[in-house]
């Protein structure tokens, strides 16, 4: 969705090292926001995402508006009906249902041999696996490691919207996750610091987690 950091390099860089060609989209999808304020308070400095994927030696740019991802106004869209509503599902109602209608469409459009997408989403990109398997899509979904600011911050386009108080604090998530303690005692912990948890919950293998600070939501996880 723009606002490119280092993480969204590495999938290119990644994508360089094992494919041909390479394309990206940049597309702030309006279907996955189900806060009408973090929609307009999303960053989109796309003359510098521009400049940044020329550098990184992308081939190709996919630069849609909603009018062209969306012709039909969101009539038709994608929807999974076991683990969507759990984690990031229970609290941002109809996200999951965006976010797999657009990368449907997306996929479609590129007909990519291979799509990389970063583990710091990693109920996304669950998610996104399920349904390529599901609609027999050729495109192979290749996971990534998360990559991390030198603090532990799991890198994000949201961290740009961070006060400076709020930003010093928000490694915290991470230190927390990597903890023994059981995720209701993080939970805890993470209120008492200052953030608004959402979750701490421990699935497939990993501990999940999802917090306020401010007027930003974070996530992240671990391997269990």
């Amino acid at each position: 969705m723009g606002a490119l950091h280092d993480g969204h390099l590495s999938l290119l860089g990644r994508a360089r090292q094992e494919c041909d060609l390479v394309a990206a989209s940049v597309f702030v999808n309006p279907a996955q926001f189900n806060d009408t304020d973090d929609l307009r308070r999303y960053p989109r400095p796309v003359a510098e995402d521009i400049r940044k994927l020329e550098s990184a030696g992308t081939d190709y740019l996919l630069l849609p508006s909603a009018g062209d991802m969306y012709p039909d106004g969101y009539r038709y869209r994608v929807t999974e009906t076991a683990d969507s509503g759990a984690l990031c599902g229970a609290y941002r109602p109809g996200h999951f249902d965006g976010v797999l209608t657009v990368v449907l469409k997306l996929l479609n459009l590129v007909k990519a041999d291979k799509a990389y997408f970063g583990e710091k989403d990693y109920q996304q990109f669950r998610l996104i696996k399920g349904m390529a398997a599901a609609f027999f899509l050729d495109t192979q979904i290749v996971p990534c490691p998360t990559l991390r600011e030198p603090d532990g911050l799991a890198m994000s386009s949201r961290n740009l919207l961070l006060e400076p108080a709020h930003r010093e604090l928000a490694p915290a998530l991470y230190k927390a996750l990597r903890s023994k303690a059981a995720p209701t005692e993080i939970k805890r912990k993470l209120a008492a610091l200052g953030f608004r948890p959402d979750y701490v919950e421990e699935r497939w293998g990993r501990r999940f987690a999802a917090a306020k600070l401010g007027k930003v939501r974070l996530i992240d996880n671990v391997k269990a």
